[in-house]
């Protein structure tokens, strides 16, 4: 299978037939002996992915055709050549995030499509896009994960609150939309990925902090956050930190506690 508009973003890009899951197959091979033939920025997708997971263990599969799973490799370096320290991987997932807004986006222009902390991409309040990010093993690289719904019709749907591209209307359909999406995708992370780096991982100077704010859905709400844990935390989201949790003022006590991680329900959705 042929995408000429993604190839050319980049730095190696590889199509599977199927693929159990496109994170856990490109961690293994950037991992691997010959994971030198992996640069940053590499590419790994499928049109059948049949084991897919999402956060907290969650199962993810689509029928065939209508989504698209895409693992993208990054191997963060300072502009001296220095790895980029573990503290600043949060920030990771959330760049994604936005880089998968801005190309739904440009795709569905009359929608409203938001991120809503930190992996999930939404049309009008349902979603089109998770994201999982995984760490290799050598802790100096991530998998950045995404998988898009392209095609799904009303009946296939995974959930209630999920939708597709082209139940919002988008015309194309079948090879050349999910190469479109996967080429609109690379090329709004790119940039965003590189001016990160570039100025030292700092969020505000890179603009990566604005570019957050501007389309995340999730400061300003009621939410309940499922910990990794299995704890609960509802509360008011009031801001992102310089790491990129989530910070939340608990609704019983007035604390407020920063989360890295967990799976966030906007309490007016339920």
């Amino acid at each position: 299978m042929e995408f000429p508009r993604s190839a050319s973003l980049a730095a190696r890009l590889e199509i599977l037939d199927e693929c159990g899951s496109t994170n856990t197959e490109l961690v293994g091979r950037a991992s691997s002996s010959y994971g030198d033939e992996w640069p940053d920025f590499s590419v790994l997708a499928t049109l059948n992915q049949t084991q897919g997971r999402g956060r907290l263990g969650r199962v993810w599969i689509a029928p065939p055709g209508r989504a698209i799973a895409i693992s993208v490799l990054l191997r963060p370096r300072l502009p001296a050549g220095e790895p980029l320290g573990l503290e600043n991987y949060g920030w990771i997932p959330l760049i994604a995030g936005v880089a998968m807004t801005n190309a739904v986006s440009t795709l569905l222009p009359d929608h409203s499509v938001t991120l809503k902390w930190p992996n999930d991409v939404q049309v009008d309040g349902r979603k089109v896009s998770g994201l999982l990010a995984e760490l290799l093993p050598s802790q100096d690289a991530v998998v950045m994960g995404a998988g898009l719904n392209l095609s799904f019709e009303q009946g296939e749907l995974p959930t209630p609150t999920s939708t597709s591209l082209t139940l919002n209307g988008l015309a194309i359909a079948g090879p050349e939309l999910a190469d479109v999406a996967l080429a609109g995708f690379l090329a709004e992370l790119r940039p965003l990925y590189t001016e990160f780096l570039r100025l030292g991982a700092d969020p505000e100077a890179s603009g990566i902090a604005e570019a957050v704010a501007d389309v995340c859905s999730t400061v300003g709400q009621q939410v309940k956050v499922q910990l990794p844990g299995g704890d609960v935390l509802v509360g008011t989201a009031t801001d992102i930190d310089r790491t990129g949790r989530l910070v939340v003022t608990r609704s019983t006590d007035g604390r407020v506690l920063a989360v890295a991680a967990g799976d966030v329900t906007h309490l007016r959705y339920e």
